[in-house]
């Protein structure tokens, strides 16, 4: 099992991040449909929390983290998406945002998220898109992969889960994004700064501007390119 701790969760030092605070947004508007009313909720990478703020509602939640500094004690358990602690068809839901990356073998963590749904039960996922954007930012966040679309879809039937959304995210601010990772590379590895690159105010307002705006489309359609994959998925009934 060779699933990674990240050296520190980014969205436990910097929660206030413009990204976090922008994919809050495009994941509610891309996947919040699919939600529905669950009863019991799984969480799995719950120290990301300022992107699951949506979630949260009268139903039982449960979360898991590798980082035990995101868990609230009481109510999240430290372990991994390799060897959920869950017996078979508990859950209706389970929330998994940028989690898979971050395991090896891919497709036993993927079983295991579907092993824990009910069927009828929902899988809402999150992945970075794009290998060619492989940077030192994911060897040093614990990255084992980025995807494209088709694979992250791939992916989830092998497990036998029905994909019913499947769409790209962050296109608006996807030029800068692809800007930045080329940047990186010229730069050299031994040049790349550490952490989250820093924005002034104004790039800021411009970033998340864009972001909201992205969020409008991502209530009506599907995007073509985008630095992340948000997908929803179905357990078929018996």
């Amino acid at each position: 099992m060779s699933e990674v701790v990240q050296s520190g969760s980014s969205s436990i030092q910097q929660p206030d991040y413009w990204w976090y605070r922008a994919r809050t947004h495009l994941l509610q508007a891309a996947l919040g449909d699919f939600l529905d009313s669950p009863r019991r909720l799984l969480d799995v990478g719950s120290a990301d929390g300022p992107s699951v703020s949506w979630m949260q509602g009268a139903h039982e939640r449960f979360a898991i983290d590798l980082d035990p500094r995101g868990l609230v004690p009481g109510s999240g358990v430290c372990a991994s998406a390799l060897a959920l602690p869950f017996g078979d068809e508990t859950f209706d839901v389970v929330g998994a945002f940028d989690v898979i990356e971050h395991c090896d073998p891919e497709a036993q963590a993927v079983s295991e998220l579907a092993r824990v749904l009910r069927p009828g039960g929902r899988l809402l996922a999150s992945v970075p898109a794009y290998q060619w954007a492989w940077s030192d930012h994911d060897v040093r966040a614990g990255h084992h992969r980025r995807y494209t679309q088709r694979r992250i879809v791939r992916a989830v039937e092998g497990a036998g889960l029905t994909v019913l959304r499947s769409t790209y995210g962050f296109a608006g601010v996807f030029p800068m994004f692809a800007a930045e990772r080329v940047a990186r590379r010229l730069r050299g590895r031994s040049a790349e700064p550490q952490g989250l690159p820093q924005v002034s105010p104004a790039m800021d307002r411009v970033l998340t501007g864009l972001s909201a705006t992205e969020a409008r489309l991502l209530r009506k359609v599907d995007l073509p390119f985008g630095s992340s994959v948000f997908l929803a998925a179905e357990k078929p009934a018996r």
